[in-house]
């Protein structure tokens, strides 16, 4: 099959969600061509979400004006900014059609590896730039084992995630890495009076939203999540784009890494509880389909601005923060039973 062919199948497989799972093969059999980028179903879950901040942040600025303080809106937008672009990288290996429980430890280590360099007097952007190329190699090794080895995603990653874990505390024995060089702590620059991990969240959300609108390799990771067999028809291998989808996200995990190791003025040698949920709950949250074919990186982006925001809301308000999870598990409940409702009512 000429590399048109398959991409225009490819592109009309992305569409199966819609048109039922045979829609691919009649494609496919009919020599259909598409250009269009992935049919996704629109832009309704980020106006929601979008809308949710706002109201969030009105309502609560209302009961105590201090809510909307400088200082507050910085730690909502700019502190958590690392969780949203991990979820960027999650929501790619979601719409592939699997999942990543490993990531927070993840990116604990990468966190540890790059102050490590800084501190030993690696440049700036080496420090920077190597834990992205770890992240990226590790996951394309867990993309591996999952598309060519044929192990479920969920298994591999929680093998990681263990491997990850004792493998940060047994090294840095709990010690946290400081002195730190001021030229190194990129989270802590600001641009044109905006602090850098805003701009950072907001050109990478951009930048991959984009992509996947528009790349040939993003229409594979839709119609491997959508249809695997009916890829496999338009002509689509599976095991180098799942190898992709792991990769790219290990890329983003090296980025949020040196986002979050970047913060303080110190290192921790761990993460924050339950930082992979928070990630995954981001991009599902977003719209990004647990069952695989069907999302958008603007709604990973928002729900965890979401998060962040009902967060910090609870600690205006004087409620206990553990409520955040629970208010997590509804959002994330409640988007998934939509989204099977959704697929049952179009026939998928």
């Amino acid at each position: 099959m000429r590399l048109d062919d398959a991409i225009g199948a490819s592109a009309v497989a992305l569409g199966a969600h819609d048109a039922g799972p045979e829609a691919p093969l009649r494609a496919h059999a009919g020599g259909m061509k598409a250009t269009r980028g992935p049919r996704l179903a629109g832009w309704q879950q980020e106006f929601v979400l979008l809308g949710a901040v706002a109201v969030l942040l009105v309502t609560v600025g209302i009961v105590n004006p201090m809510f909307l303080g400088a200082s507050n809106l910085s730690t909502i937008f700019a502190g958590n900014a690392y969780i949203a672009v991990a979820a960027i990288g999650m929501s790619m290996v979601i719409i592939c059609g699997h999942i990543d429980v490993s990531v927070g430890a993840l990116i604990g280590v990468l966190a540890m590896v790059s102050g490590t360099l800084a501190v030993h007097g690696a440049p700036p952007w080496i420090a920077w730039l190597v834990p992205v190329v770890i992240g990226a190699g590790v996951n394309a090794f867990v993309g591996m084992l999952v598309s060519v080895g044929g192990i479920p995603a969920i298994v591999v990653t929680l093998g990681m995630l263990s491997i990850l874990k004792g493998g940060l505390i047994t090294v840095t024995a709990g010690v946290w890495i400081s002195n730190l060089p001021a030229d190194f702590l990129v989270s802590q620059f600001r641009w044109w009076g905006i602090p850098s991990t805003i701009w950072i969240m907001v050109v990478l959300t951009t930048l991959a939203a984009a992509w996947l609108g528009s790349s040939a390799l993003a229409r594979t990771f839709y119609a491997i999540g959508s249809n695997p067999e009916a890829a496999q028809v338009a002509g689509i291998r599976p095991a180098p784009t799942v190898i992709a989808a792991f990769a790219i996200h290990g890329g983003f995990a090296g980025v949020a890494a040196v986002m979050f190791a970047t913060q303080l003025q110190v290192i921790q040698s761990t993460v924050p509880t339950n930082l992979e949920l928070t990630i995954i709950a981001a991009a599902v949250v977003g719209g990004v389909s647990i069952l695989g074919g069907r999302g958008t990186v603007v709604g990973a982006t928002l729900a965890a601005i979401l998060f962040a925001t009902i967060n910090s809301s609870l600690i205006f308000l004087d409620v206990s923060a553990y409520w955040l999870r629970a208010v997590q598990g509804l959002l994330i409940l409640g988007t998934v039973l939509a989204d099977v409702a959704r697929r049952r009512h179009r026939g998928v």
